[in-house]
């Protein structure tokens, strides 16, 4: 289930996403040779509707001589560089993922599906290469500022996400991720570059991707350079049950009518009381509709929410983010995530 290749197949470059398919037949690993080793690791279109990712790399490729071809009047790479790239099948519809198929960010841990199976394939190549570092790249289909992800709180891992940008949100779960999976080995980030097919987005993965290939060692960068960032740490994922009808409209058979603008909230800091949505039960009641899993794994809506007067309102001061629209998006993954204000380290 996985093709690895040590160039960019002819064609390549000229293709957008939803293309990839007529070269690619597969999940594909290519391993491109630098200047410096190991290689930088980066890995994209894991869900087939984030297109940053690609048209970033693709920018990337189309300015450095990826063949090492005199004939090429490009610079050469200033670090090797392997890139995954992941669903394939459902870029080409423009899908998180297809009905069949898992999400292709929750499969890294050991397991028996073919997906996983090629997940621990793609970390077995390159643990035995050595990583400089590893970026997944994804978008939100909510409003939300530029910000990386990172599940360890270690120097190199923050110099890593301050090179993106100064909001840093640590999170531990959920551990099937694809950054999970490689901080074991080297420091891992995952990139939210604000909504898809966005110049100011796709510029700004751009330049970070050519900042980690020109640098030499995160030993480096000064301790100074973590000094002014933002952190977060997820404390917990928002999802709406099975079972419950919603919309952002209002409605007749709505469970649950979120606003219509709800996605304003992300990375507010919220105060208690606010509301959340209406709910079709009036009656004050201290669970909510709302399914809160703690990194647990625990359920504790009741702690989060609460039903006052027809609406569901924040039982704690919290901050949201990834809060999306899609409906589509929301039963396939989730409403949001909750965070909490950490201390600088």
């Amino acid at each position: 289930m996985l093709d690895i290749f040590d160039q960019i197949p002819d064609g390549l470059l000229e293709l957008e996403s939803n293309q990839l398919f007529k070269l690619l037949k597969r999940p594909t690993l290519i391993h491109l040779k630098g200047d410096r080793q190991p290689p930088l690791f980066v890995s994209i279109l894991l869900h087939g509707n984030e297109t940053t990712s690609w048209l970033a790399m693709r920018e990337l490729l189309r300015k450095y001589d990826t063949q090492n071809s005199n004939k090429f009047l490009g610079k050469r790479l200033p670090r090797s560089l392997s890139i995954f790239i992941g669903n394939i099948e459902a870029a080409r519809y423009r899908q998180r993922h297809l009905a069949d198929q898992p999400d292709y960010n929750r499969i890294w841990q050991v397991g028996d599906s073919p997906e996983q199976i090629m997940a621990q394939q793609v970390i077995t190549e390159m643990r035995s290469r050595g990583v400089f570092a590893s970026i997944d790249i994804h978008n939100n289909t909510g409003k939300n500022p530029y910000y990386g992800c990172i599940t360890r709180l270690d120097k190199h891992s923050l110099q890593l996400a301050r090179l993106f940008g100064k909001i840093i949100v640590h999170y531990t779960n959920p551990k099937t991720v694809q950054s999970y999976a490689f901080g074991d080995f080297c420091p891992a980030i995952v990139l939210e570059c604000g909504q898809p097919d966005q110049i100011d987005g796709t510029a700004h993965a751009l330049e970070y991707l050519e900042t980690c290939l020109y640098l030499d060692s995160f030993d480096n960068l000064p301790d100074s350079a973590i000094a002014d960032i933002d952190l977060f740490h997820t404390v917990a994922i928002v999802k709406v049950p099975k079972h419950l009808n919603f919309s952002f409209t209002g409605e007749p058979n709505d469970d649950i009518t979120f606003p219509v603008d709800m996605d304003r909230l992300n990375f507010c800091e919220l105060a208690i009381g606010t509301n959340f949505g209406k709910a079709k039960n009036n009656q004050a009641c201290e669970k909510s509709y709302l399914s809160v899993l703690s990194e647990e794994g625990e359920e504790k809506g009741d702690r989060y929410f609460q039903i006052k007067n027809g609406e569901i309102t924040l039982k704690t001061a919290v901050m949201p983010s990834m809060i999306t629209l899609n409906t589509d998006i929301i039963r396939q993954d989730c409403l949001c995530y909750l965070m909490e204000r950490l201390p600088k380290p």
